[in-house]
């Protein structure tokens, strides 16, 4: 793992969602950006101090040097997101499976290159967007798949926090700092930390390709750098329309992601908050509430499930999802088999460039006076 040490919320997550169905095991890590804190880190989870390193060169490096049968499998990078692309390109040019947080880097330049170079090593790559690895966002994603919406017509997904309604970044808290610091985010603040999952996981459910979009993006916050507040119509390739808000600026409200896909024969919405239910309201019938584990759902959601109907299923369990599938892809490609695409289901680094693709039409959209900008 590089990054993820005291103080990050996410390097717990991933930990967590790695560790719980047992196909992973820590064994090497850099894990903060100070060396005094790294090591700390890898102390206190336990690392050898012979793979317990000050910085992601020296873990490279270390890992580079010793047998194949010896090495990490899959390198994880948690850090902000400036150091996604230089960190995940050396991982990838040395021939390493590896997974990035989101959004995959700053540029689209960077993301050309970054899929150039996966391709060219054929290496694992795969990109937590976490949201899509609910049953029920799989679920949905086979309803649509399957025609049992008829043609899309229009989608509004909305991700809403209010953490973020203060300064919280000129107060120490650490990861609203770097959030909004372009130095260490890039210029997409709300736009790039929930709206590239917003993105995802349109893009995930109805399998579209934005064409065009319109967007405002707002810092509400005095002094506040980056964008707290986005919002943006979208039009489809095939002719579809859409709504997109991601807003950290809205007091109260905790992880309002809610997705809202409507077709020619009828509407599904999911909440991100009550993750186990999936609403369906067919054109010609009464609606009906689908529940994550019920046996007449589709094999993809049924496979995403751990327990029993009844008992809730939440956010590390979609991070594992995630996991699952990058590590059935990496035991596949070890074994020379063609992996299921049931098992091996995650975002892929294509997946990561359309969403710095996306993030940068946003950008442009913002900045100018023209009312549609086409998406790359």
């Amino acid at each position: 793992m590089v990054g993820g040490g005291q103080g990050a919320f996410i390097g717990g997550v991933h930990r967590q969602a790695m560790a719980l169905d047992g196909q992973y095991e820590l064994v090497a890590g850099a894990l903060s950006s100070t060396p005094e804190r790294a090591l700390a880190s890898g102390r206190a989870l336990g690392l050898p101090d012979e793979r317990n390193h000050p910085a992601w060169q020296a873990l490279l490096e270390d890992e580079q040097r010793r047998a194949p049968g010896d090495r990490v499998d899959v390198v994880c990078i948690v850090t902000p997101n400036h150091l996604h692309f230089p960190v995940a390109k050396a991982f990838v040019d040395a021939g390493f499976h590896v997974v990035c947080d989101k959004p995959l880097v700053h540029t689209a330049a960077q993301a050309e290159a970054l899929v150039a170079a996966v391709r060219s090593r054929a290496t694992v790559f795969g990109v937590t967007y976490n949201y899509g690895g609910y049953p029920m966002v799989r679920q949905a994603r086979e309803m649509v798949r399957r025609g049992e919406l008829g043609e899309i017509r229009k989608v509004v997904v909305e991700y809403n926090q209010g953490w973020l309604a203060t300064r919280l970044e000129a107060e120490g808290n650490k990861q609203a700092a770097w959030r909004s610091d372009p130095a260490q985010s890039g210029g997409a603040g709300a736009l790039g930390d929930i709206g590239s999952h917003a993105e995802n996981l349109v893009a995930t459910v109805t399998g579209l390709h934005i064409e065009s979009l319109c967007a405002d993006l707002t810092a509400f916050v005095e002094g506040r750098a980056l964008d707290d507040d986005a919002n943006m119509l979208l039009r489809f390739q095939g002719g579809a329309r859409g709504v997109l808000v991601a807003s950290q600026v809205n007091a109260g409200l905790e992880n309002g992601l809610r997705l809202r896909v409507s077709g020619t024969l009828g509407t599904i919405e999911w909440w991100q908050e009550e993750p186990n239910r999936l609403t369906h309201f067919p054109l010609d019938a009464a609606p009906r509430l689908l529940t994550r584990g019920a046996p007449w759902l589709h094999e993809a959601a049924k496979r995403a499930s751990r327990i029993p109907p009844g008992h809730p299923e939440g956010f590390i369990e979609a991070f594992a999802n995630v996991y699952l599938g990058v590590a059935a892809a990496i035991r596949a490609q070890g074994s020379g088999q063609a992996a299921d695409p049931i098992d091996a289901d995650f975002p892929d680094v294509e997946a990561g460039a359309r969403g710095v693709r996306f993030i940068e039409a946003v950008l442009a959209s913002a900045r100018s006076t023209q009312k549609w900008t086409p998406v790359a």
